[in-house]
């Protein structure tokens, strides 16, 4: 049998696919370009931890647009993984409560750092559009999420 904290790691990334669908999904709709903030964000970080990321211009580049992407996915995964074990222990929301939790739970795990990291403005001060250009893949990421994990709970919801 498969652990909570895996089935949720997989439940995870599958709502970590369905929030990059909708993003990329909502670039070509409204031919917006591509966030730099996680960027921005592994940039901060690293030289906080004294690890730079090396390089100059586009190589490192590059390389800081694809560290940002693998910290969404990693935040993605994380987050569905904790929300397993929390099902494994028995906390069992029904879908349309537990995926806006899910969703909400990933997407403050994700804006309120880079808020307080200064590399996005903060979200007491969004407009309407902009909550709801995030929060929508968010709640898409907690829908399926949630709906992976009943999936394969053999104990169903």
């Amino acid at each position: 049998m498969m652990s909570g904290l895996l089935k949720g790691a997989l439940a995870g990334a599958a709502g970590t696919t369905a929030l990059n669908a909708a993003t990329y999904g909502d670039m070509v709709l409204r031919a917006r370009p591509a966030s730099s903030v996680p960027e921005h964000a592994v940039d901060d970080l690293a030289k906080r931890a004294g690890h730079p990321v090396p390089g100059r211009g586009e190589d490192r580049d590059n390389r800081l647009s694809g560290l940002g992407a693998l910290s969404g996915i990693a935040v993605g995964v994380g987050t569905g993984a904790a929300l397993g074990v929390l099902r494994r222990a028995g906390l069992r929301l029904p879908l349309w409560l537990g995926g806006a939790a899910a969703g909400v739970l990933a997407m403050a795990a994700t804006d309120l750092p880079m808020a307080r990291l200064g590399v996005t403005s903060d979200p007491r001060s969004w407009s309407a559009p902009d909550w709801v250009s995030d929060l929508v893949p968010h709640l898409l990421y907690g829908y399926v999420t949630g709906a992976a994990l009943e999936a394969m709970d053999p104990d169903g919801p």
